[in-house]
């Protein structure tokens, strides 16, 4: 009696909630994923199903990579340190279907999805059903996980905020390319490439001056490129041509903002590779505040390192 005592004064606050204080710290990667299940659901349909989507091909990038690299083990396996695990999806066959989101079940911090249902064919209809919820849930996990770690060590940029009215986390292992009053660019140097920032602004009626969004994002990403990316024997960097861009609706910093997801090349060069570009409406000064990342990285993964720019251009504040 005075163990079960004690564990319900720890494990629950003045309110009755569970107390997360006590948890373990969560370890992996980012962008890895747990899936524990049986080997039996795992190399069947089931398995197909949470492969189909989980492992999909990331938006916007040059080679296919999946949205996640997964590790399976069975339920028999996950106990002590393999509980820790940052994002997982549990799996299992149950007398009812259920489906949940849990925040820290088991470390801190933890996002675990929860799927049980009687039969394969019921399981697999609740992952279809609950498909974008998982997504976003995993998404926005990773994201502040990432900007957790950025911010651990920031590169001071007060310019920035003075210049364009923006401030982000940014890692102190950037530094500064090129900065005037209307065009900033912020890189950090790999062992082969580069990932990089470029922060810039146009009035609102540039872009939204006709019906073809997509197509005016290009053009001006294409404009900013060709006058302010200096690229040698005269180059010119530029949206890739032959693969459409991705275009979605979002938000940064509480304003309405088109993403835009493609490839980028130097014309006539062997150069190219992902970019990522928020054009934010900020209203209260007429414009369009874009920001991009983009890397340049032969024969390297490129899905985490978009990521990490992901992150970096989400921290924005605007003024």
């Amino acid at each position: 009696m005075a163990i079960v005592v004690v564990f319900v004064l720890f494990s629950c606050n003045d309110a009755g909630k569970k107390d997360n204080s006590y948890l373990p710290s969560s370890l992996g990667n980012i962008n890895n994923l747990q899936v524990i299940a049986t080997n039996e659901l795992w190399n069947g349909n089931v398995g197909e199903a949470i492969r189909d989507f989980l492992a999909a091909p990331a938006d916007g990038l040059p080679q296919e990579e999946p949205l996640y690299a997964i590790n399976q083990m069975p339920p028999s396996t996950y106990t002590g340190f393999a509980r820790k695990y940052r994002i997982f999806l549990y799996v299992s066959k149950g007398t009812t279907a259920k489906f949940s989101i849990k925040e820290h079940p088991y470390a801190k911090p933890q996002t675990g999805v929860f799927v049980s249902a009687p039969t394969e064919d019921e399981i697999i209809a609740l992952l279809s059903e609950h498909k974008d919820e998982i997504l976003a849930a995993f998404h926005a996990s990773e994201i502040t996980e990432n900007q957790r770690r950025i911010k651990i060590s920031l590169k001071d940029l007060d310019s920035l905020k003075q210049r364009l009215g923006v401030t982000l986390n940014i890692p102190s292992a950037y530094r500064t390319a090129s900065a005037s009053d209307d065009f900033y660019w912020i890189r950090k140097d790999l062992k082969s490439g580069s990932t990089n920032i470029i922060i810039y602004e146009v009035p609102m009626n540039m872009l939204d001056k006709d019906s073809s969004i997509v197509g005016n994002i290009i053009k001006i990403r294409d404009s900013i490129g060709s006058s302010y990316m200096p690229v040698e024997d005269e180059g010119l960097f530029i949206t890739e041509e032959a693969y459409a861009p991705y275009l979605f609706s979002s938000e940064i910093d509480g304003k309405f903002a088109y993403e835009t997801k493609g490839t980028w090349e130097v014309k006539d060069k062997y150069m190219a590779g992902p970019f990522l570009n928020y054009a934010v409406k900020d209203e209260a000064h007429n414009r369009y505040l874009i920001l991009e990342g983009f890397t340049y990285a032969p024969s390297v993964a490129k899905r985490n390192l978009q990521f990490e720019l992901e992150a970096i251009l989400k921290s924005a504040k605007i003024d």
